[in-house]
């Protein structure tokens, strides 16, 4: 989130869009229902009506998969009607931007794309530079070749006719959604966009976020009260394990996780850290290097910096290591033994028949969950002969949230310190009690057997433990980091000096010499003379009690900043563009209000002020985004299994760079009269995630029993199918059974002329417990995902539904 919950009640309009956040997220929603207490409006985008489409000003329809379209079609509104903020648009993205000759798009396809490696070389999308090797603009936006000039070329195919043919959204809907959200498009109002995995859960996942992303920039929502791009993330805690590197491809604090061909430090500073030749551009990324070799002495303080590098492990350059392709290479046998902890793969994977033939293929697998899971007892599962599956599997029983103390960063970035409310019953541990014991007796064996690389196990640091029990506070005050040498820097304009031990203040204090450590950079300042996330203090300047800023309660990173960006709240003079709702303020010689996105002075001064974008090497928003691996605008693409054989955007049907897989349960259906509906997956308030927790409990099992299949009524009457009738859903990859419920909260839609229905199931479900409870939704679902992050495409899929 750029923003925080408690901000969403400052917006004027709020677009809710692949989230059902009433039921799924009811306390952060209470913020929307505040915001229109106060007269804004809320808009709803969906295929299903829900209870969040009850509380909507505006509701409609969207059939799953077709959002590019929907947000093009809207980029387009917006300028055709000259509904963007000139003002923002111009002093604050990339929008000036002219690009090199190199950069095309035709048929769907980009510049640079080879269709050999199915990948794009993105130096053609590359922007023109002067003698010095300054990007050149034209402030005016009338260049040819200026990003704005190429945006309003390439979406001007997305007319409201012919958005609403491929998405089945009425033209009358789509405009009455344009014209309300772009009424935020000037100084005085801003608007949210509150996403969760309906936007993200497709092979152009990443683009759908961008789509929003282009729409907010054109109306100035970045950086403001009340605005920004907001996801509604699962969990209460996805924001911080994304932070500290759940993803392989970064580590804690976003930095890039580094290749076999960076064989130094050095070297990965030189190739990972961008430049800029532009003085007014903060190009916050610069710093990449302090923070990398503070995080490789937090892991390594004894040893020198090079060989601290050393010990990490390096990706194979061009090798996709995310969770689909590492169960892929799973079921070819290529692992031996696989740690499933407090996930449930056998459930919530894509395409769950092929994880669990995957894990019929290890030596050992161990489970570390609360309950017997489906991925601890695949081998008893459906299809499966335990007599042939040679994984041994491990089962470590560990506690639950409320029996462990630590910390959880939410969606907001507002990092909370949690108390124990008990110990833990039985033989269970908390989590880090069974790494820290875990790794005690693996390194114990290093020292005693030796092994193929035993350095960086024997060298790792690991004084984690008080009195032989995991101490959260040690962790985390190693996150927040600590001087390793003696340091006298400048603070507040006078030298102090830090001893070895001191807590680092702030990452502006991290350093490159190897003389600070800290687990995670953007923490830095959570652990200092005290434990920040455990504040309880609601005081607030009268500037800050406008918003609702709290700055005292817990800690946001980073530096405590509660609004991503918000030197964009400002007019380069640093005058708020909404004085009502101000986030900063530019105010005898220093910023009041929240904690400034850097120090400078405002951009107006242009020898000492900065852009506001601090965290893309030029400074500005990008409109235009060449980083992507699919093309610098987002393109609408089909899912990769639809209803469609063509559309009327380009000669592209799907995401030609989508991350796909080659075998038997790899057949994906498109215009398949035997798979004709599409189907999506979703949540419900009684369930969460894979139903582990909560299908164990009975209250909520009573409350939601069974696996179900909504579908319209339209739907049921043409397959004889009956409210509370046992269906069976298929698709190319299985088959499972399901309770219908006919609803009119489904409907039909007309796509290109044809009737297309769509069905929803949700994905809380497994065989595992209640024993008539159903199975995985997953099952159903095509292991295909988003060429950046590899995310599966879950929400837009076809199958076909019978009476059982």
């Amino acid at each position: 989130m750029t923003n925080h919950w408690i901000d969403i009640a400052n917006s004027d309009c709020i677009l809710i869009i692949g989230s059902n956040a009433a039921e799924n997220h009811p306390i952060s929603f209470k913020w929307a229902l505040r915001a229109q207490d106060k007269g804004a409006k809320i808009i709803h985008v969906d295929p299903r009506y829900t209870r969040t489409s009850a509380h909507a000003d505006v509701f409609t329809r969207l059939r799953s998969g077709s959002d590019i379209a929907f947000f093009g079609g809207f980029i387009r509104y917006i300028l055709a009607n000259n509904l963007y903020f000139k003002d923002y648009v111009v002093n604050y993205t990339n929008a000036s931007f002219i690009l090199g000759d190199k950069f095309d798009f035709k048929d769907g396809l980009f510049s640079g794309y080879d269709p050999v490696k199915r990948a794009y070389d993105k130096s053609a999308w590359a922007f023109a530079k002067d003698v010095d090797g300054r990007i050149k603009k034209d402030p005016t936006l009338r260049d040819p070749r200026c990003v704005f000039q190429i945006l309003r070329k390439h979406y001007d195919r997305y007319t409201l006719k012919t958005v609403s043919e491929i998405s089945g959204t009425p033209e009358a809907d789509l405009q009455l959604v344009y014209q309300t959200f772009a009424a935020t498009g000037v100084p005085e109002k801003s608007g949210t966009m509150l996403y969760a995995m309906g936007q993200t859960q497709h092979t152009v996942g990443v683009q759908n976020i961008r789509a929003m992303s282009i729409v907010q920039l054109l109306l100035g929502n970045m950086g403001v009260a009340g605005g920004g791009i907001n996801a509604l993330r699962g969990e209460a805690n996805v924001q911080g394990s994304t932070d500290h590197a759940l993803l392989y491809h970064i580590l804690p604090g976003y930095l890039p996780t580094p290749n076999a061909t960076m064989e130094s430090l050095q070297v990965y500073g030189e190739k990972t850290t961008p430049m800029t030749k532009d003085p007014q551009s903060a190009n916050w990324w610069g710093n990449r290097p302090k923070y990398m070799a503070s995080f490789v002495k937090s892991l390594y303080p004894d040893q020198n910096l090079e060989t601290g590098y050393s010990y990490l492990p390096k990706l194979e350059p061009g090798k996709n290591y995310s969770w689909l392709s590492m169960f892929d290479a799973m079921h070819k046998g290529a692992f031996k033994g696989f740690f499933a902890w407090g996930q449930n793969p056998a459930a919530s994977t894509a395409n769950a028949n092929k994880t669990r033939e995957a894990m019929a293929k290890l030596d050992w697998m161990v489970t570390v969950n609360i309950f017997e899971t489906e991925t601890g007892s695949f081998w008893k599962g459906p299809g499966m002969d335990p007599k042939k599956v040679k994984t041994e599997v491990f089962f470590l029983p560990c506690a639950v949230a409320f029996e462990k103390e630590g910390s959880i960063s939410n969606s907001g970035r507002w990092m909370q310190w949690r108390y124990a409310a008990q110990k833990p019953l039985g033989d269970t541990k908390p989590d880090g009690d069974i790494i820290f014991e875990l790794f005690e007796k693996i390194r114990a064996l290093y020292a005693k057997e030796g092994g193929a690389f035993p350095d960086p196990i024997k060298n790792l640091k690991w004084d984690f433990a008080t009195n032989h029990a995991f101490d959260s506070h040690k962790v985390a005050k190693i996150i927040n980091g600590v001087f390793l040498k003696e340091k006298t820097l400048k603070v507040g304009g006078k030298d102090k000096t830090f001893k070895p031990g001191d807590p680092v203040p702030s990452f502006a204090m991290l350093q490159t010499d190897g003389s600070t450590c800290s687990g995670n950079w953007i923490y830095s300042g959570s652990y200092t003379d005290k434990n920040m996330a455990a504040r309880r203090d609601k005081t607030q300047t009268p500037m800050q009690a406008k918003i609702g800023l709290y700055p005292g309660w817990t800690w946001a990173w980073p530096v405590n900043r509660r609004i991503l960006y918000n030197r964009a709240s400002v007019d380069p003079q640093g005058k708020p563009w909404q004085p009502q709702k101000p986030v900063i303020e530019w105010k005898d010689g220093k910023w009041v209000g929240d904690v400034p996105d850097g120090g400078w002075p405002p951009m107006a001064d242009s020898k000492k002020g900065k852009y506001p974008f601090i965290m893309e090497s030029e400074g500005m928003g990008q409109i235009f985004g060449p980083g992507r691996n699919d093309g610098p605008l987002p393109e609408y693409y089909e899912p990769l299994e639809c209803p469609v054989g063509e559309h009327p955007f380009s000669k592209q049907l799907n995401n030609p760079t989508a991350l796909t897989f080659t075998g038997p349960t790899e057949v994906h259906a498109v215009c398949d009269p035997r798979y004709p509906f599409v189907c999506s997956t979703y949540r419900v308030t009684e369930h969460w995630q894979t139903g582990v927790m909560t299908r164990n409990s009975p209250w909520l099992l009573e409350a939601e029993p069974q696996m179900f299949c909504e579908m319209s009524p339209q739907l049921a009457k043409m397959r004889g199918i009956g409210n509370g009738d046992k269906v069976i859903l298929e698709s190319t990859r299985g088959s499972l059974w399901a309770k219908a419920i006919v609803t009119e909260r489904l409907q039909p839609f007309t796509v290109m002329g044809h009737t297309i229905h769509q069905v929803g199931v949700p994905w809380h479900y497994g065989w595992t417990w209640p024993k008539e409870g159903g199975d995985s939704a997953n099952i159903l679902c095509p292991s295909v995902g988003d060429p950046n992050t590899g995310i599966p495409e879950t929400k837009a899929f076809m199958v076909n539904v019978k009476k059982a």
